[in-house]
């Protein structure tokens, strides 16, 4: 999805907490909230009102009370130098602490009600009331128009003015989510309802077992006179644990949980998914070690000809639940769907949190950039803190466009990864060997040229194409575990200090990627095959399941674990990823079709290491962060 630069306006920082969202003079007994309107909703790209009858869904979010002591709590828990670290609290005490009062629950439910509104849902730590009602009565209630805007291809509703609210109830609320279409901007991070299975993929052959099993004669090599290599056919497990010095570990992930959120719900994941592991000589899912669910009080309704792909959610799922099973296959999964094309991702992780699911939860999907109101921003950032607090740790993909100039025209990084208080997880492209072993590692971005069938074009290194995310917020500050450690030269490149991006890497190049097995839809009906598929989506889960050894390792969940991995930096724990000494390259194959060589095949020179204003360097990178995990790092992180 492209987004141009005119839609946005600039973001004001906000605090990463703090009390509600500013409230303004608004007409007597009323009070106005600020943020909560997309920049996209301006005069420029209005198209039309919105359908007064049509239905709507939405959370109005209570912030914590004392947030300040939340931030320092959850700092101070997830610090391996102060007194308080690892003494988490649980999810009742955390209730009991901070979450809003039922007095302020309350209040906000029985002025929903009095505008009309159904109150649908309140979660038990009160952090936001959902309720559904109709545009009307949203534009009544909120003192507010209701708009069409065009932006990055879609068209989307959105209040055309900042919110009216009670007086009385205006200093609790943090933020409202749900009353603009801005959700559906966000994008799962793979490359690569009930709904049939997505249409098939097969990846094209030749293609290699590992690295540089079969070499691609017949084409010119343009950064020398060797052949190169056809890229692989997708790597298995015990290809990427044995790349990161895993294969000899003693631990399966045994007596964890890892939550993973996405959209959707795939109906066949649990036989895909055995299927899948009894074809690598992994341990099948037990009864009662995956879940499937749907957070309580999503808005499930059918989603009035916006972008939906379930489909596409549903290789996602697959390639979440793959990763994590695959690195950790004695670990419970949590799957938690939002019922929806990306409406009630806020919901799924307040969800997971409050009810304490897992200890790890890995998140594949993010928005490009970092242009959302507040009112959006700090409600999902309440929900990260109360993670930290209570000893869960939260990994987001770190995006597949490098640093956005292709789809913002400007350099960002993409958000929820920008939160201080998750891991973000960068992407890279990863060489194996025959015998499972580490053969190289750069960062992920990659450029392209096609076979014309006597030359590559566009001359190599070709088009851009893909790339792990990284950069510096534009809306967080730089957290304390990063001062001394991002070089200065970052903050330089990217004209701003700030949160850096990612904090630590693994596979993501889908030319070197992960083998899936999904039930798909082929042109001669449905079964069961297996495809590569990549992305910081890769990224996030494969960290996730190496997490939950660690934590099996050390008999205790390590929670938010930035400041320790920082500690890792410059260690034997991790590879510190740097520019290779000569270009690598690779040769792929495509069907013509996607599923056989009945159309033709296709071949296109993949470049690696391409990675526009981000660049491996030395020590940690806006790439690869402080690099990837070694035989060391499990029990570094244990001791």
């Amino acid at each position: 999805m492209r987004i141009r630069t005119s839609i946005f306006g600039i973001v004001a920082c906000i605090a990463l907490v703090g009390s509600a969202i500013p409230v303004m003079a608004a007409p007597s007994g009323r009070a106005t909230l600020t943020g909560n309107v997309p920049p996209w909703a301006k005069s420029a790209n209005f198209k039309a009102a919105a359908n007064p009858s049509d239905s709507i869904g939405f959370r109005v979010y209570l912030g914590w009370s004392n947030p300040s002591a939340v931030e320092a709590l959850a700092k101070a828990v997830s610090d391996p130098r102060s007194a308080s670290y690892g003494h988490y609290l649980t999810p009742q005490q955390f209730r009991q602490q901070f979450a809003p009062s039922q007095a302020q629950v309350g209040a906000v439910q029985t002025w929903l009600r009095s505008q009309g509104f159904t109150v649908v849902y309140t979660p038990m730590n009160n952090h936001y009331v959902s309720a559904e009602g109709t545009v009307t009565q949203a534009a009544a209630a909120f003192g507010t128009s209701f708009g069409m805007y065009k932006v990055a291809g879609l068209t989307l509703r959105s209040p055309s003015s900042d919110l009216w609210v009670p007086a009385s109830i205006a200093a609790s609320i943090s933020g409202v989510i749900g009353l603009d279409d801005g959700a559906q901007l966000v994008h799962t991070n793979h490359a690569s309802a009930d709904a049939p299975p997505p249409a098939a993929f097969v990846p094209g052959r030749p293609c290699s077992d590992y690295w540089g099993e079969k070499t691609a004669t017949g084409f010119t090599n343009p950064y020398g006179n060797s052949a190169l290599p056809y890229a692989p056919c997708g790597y298995t497990p015990q290809q990427v644990k044995g790349a990161y010095g895993l294969t000899n570990t003693p631990y399966d992930g045994s007596g964890q949980t890892v939550a993973i959120i996405d959209a959707y719900a795939a109906p066949t994941i649990v036989q895909d998914v055995n299927q899948w592991s009894t074809r690598r000589g992994l341990p099948t899912m037990k009864a009662g070690q995956f879940s499937q669910l749907v957070a309580p009080g999503t808005y499930n309704h059918p989603e009035r000809g916006l972008r939906q792909d379930p489909q596409g959610w549903y290789g996602e799922e697959t390639l979440d639940v793959e990763a994590v099973h695959g690195m950790a296959p004695g670990a419970n999964i949590v799957y938690v769907g939002s019922p929806n094309n990306f409406q009630d991702l806020d919901a799924a992780l307040n969800h997971v949190v409050d009810r304490h699911l897992a200890q790890i939860v890995t998140n594949s999907y993010g928005f490009l950039g970092e242009f959302l109101p507040p009112g959006f921003i700090k409600p999902y950032e309440e929900t990260i803190m109360q993670g930290a607090v209570t000893g869960i740790g939260i990994y987001f993909s770190s995006g597949d466009n490098s640093d956005e100039t292709a789809t913002l025209g400007i350099a960002s990084t993409d958000w929820p990864a920008s939160s201080p208080f998750v891991t973000s997880v960068g992407g890279t492209s990863l060489g194996v060997g025959a015998a499972n072993n580490y053969l190289f590692e750069t960062g992920w971005g990659t450029t392209t040229s096609s076979w014309t069938g006597s030359a590559w074009s566009p001359t190599p290194p070709g088009s851009w194409l893909y790339g792990g995310g990284g950069g510096v917020s534009r809306v967080f500050a730089e957290p304390g575990y990063q001062i001394g450690v991002v070089p200065p030269s970052v903050f330089a490149t990217q004209g701003r200090t700030g949160r850096a991006v990612p904090d630590i890497a693994a596979l993501g190049d889908p030319n070197t990627g992960y083998l899936v097995g999904e039930t798909q839809t082929f042109p001669n009906g449905v079964r069961y095959d297996e495809y590569r598929i990549g992305g910081t989506s890769l990224s996030s889960p494969l960290m996730a399941g190496i997490m939950a050894l660690a934590d099996q390792a050390a008999g205790r969940p390590h929670g938010f674990a930035n400041p320790l991995l920082y500690g890792l930096n410059r260690t034997s724990a991790v590879t510190d990823i740097t520019n290779p000494a000569s270009i690598i390259a690779t040769v792929r194959t495509n069907y013509a079709n996607n599923v056989d060589a009945s159309a033709g095949l296709l071949y296109r020179l993949r470049t690696m290491n391409q990675t526009l204003t981000l660049h491996t360097t030395p020590g940690w990178d806006d790439v690869t962060g402080i690099g990837t995990p070694t035989s060391s790092f499990i029990g570094a992180l244990s001791h």
